[in-house]
């Protein structure tokens, strides 16, 4: 089965490439009979509901820079090399994390011959350089710490410390967690889109408050839609709540974009 996934960023390419992803894949991945592991990569469970990182410009960039590289690198090797499959490479890298950790047995000669016509060292050098990047965009560098560079980062590895696998269950449930952040936020109406100028023309309409909520709002954690009063004082008494309410000061214009029916600044 094949999956294409219209981004046009190599930054997405490196998420998508990164352990982070991949621990993801491994617990919403179908699987065949009696094959441990994750088999088929599928868009409605391992696409659509993972929670990218949100990435400020200079990571942004950088990861672009990696994404676009591992690309590149892959489809060199592959060229040169008529007898290299995409396969035979990673599972060449996997054998090299384990030798790395003094785990595992020697190369083959099969897998030597790999691992000199793809730069195997080359490529595992390239996905630590993600797997960093990508842990510091979510904020979670003493994972990173515990996990890049160790077995198990793109196909699955049965020599894991028990730190290791502690490290990939706290994962995990960051995951987890920050999906179900997402969700609660996507109710209030923020929606994190990956590509803005795709979606939003398509599903924007779709998503309540979407023109209207102030991102400041979200943070402010007060986003509840609400009526102005014709009163006077009853607007005083608004206005005293919503702030109160706010866990962060509020500039006027977020605060009048909790109004309905506003139709003047």
């Amino acid at each position: 089965m094949l999956v294409n996934v219209g981004l046009a960023n190599g930054s997405s390419l490196g998420v998508l490439a990164s352990r982070i992803h991949y621990e993801w894949v491994k617990a919403t991945a179908s699987s065949l009979g009696m094959y441990i592991g994750p088999v088929r990569w599928n868009k409605t469970r391992c696409f659509d509901p993972f929670p990218f990182p949100v990435l400020t410009d200079a990571q942004s960039a950088k990861l672009d820079q990696l994404g676009e590289r591992l690309d590149a690198f892959r489809k060199e090797r592959l060229a040169e090399h008529d007898f290299l499959t995409m396969t035979d490479m990673y599972n060449v890298l996997e054998r090299l994390r384990e030798l790395e950790q003094g785990v595992g047995a020697p190369f083959s000669q099969k897998e030597r011959d790999i691992h000199e016509a793809g730069l195997i060292s080359v490529l595992k050098d390239i996905h630590d350089d993600i797997d960093r990047e990508v842990f510091a965009a979510y904020g979670w560098e003493d994972l990173g710490e515990r996990l890049v560079g160790r077995p198990g980062a793109t196909t699955p590895n049965p020599h894991k410390s028990e730190d290791q696998e502690a490290a990939e269950e706290e994962l995990l449930t960051r995951l987890v967690a920050l999906n179900q952040e997402r969700a609660a936020e996507e109710k209030h109406g923020l929606v994190r889109w990956l590509r803005p100028e795709y979606q939003k023309p398509r599903l924007a309409h779709k998503v309540k408050g979407q023109d209207d909520l102030d991102i400041e709002l979200v943070d402010a954690g007060v986003v509840e839609e609400r009526s102005w009063p014709a009163q006077e004082r009853e607007q005083f008494a608004t206005m005293r709540d919503v702030l109160a309410e706010a866990e962060a000061p509020l500039p006027a214009e977020a605060i009048a974009a909790l109004f309905k029916g506003r139709n003047t600044p």
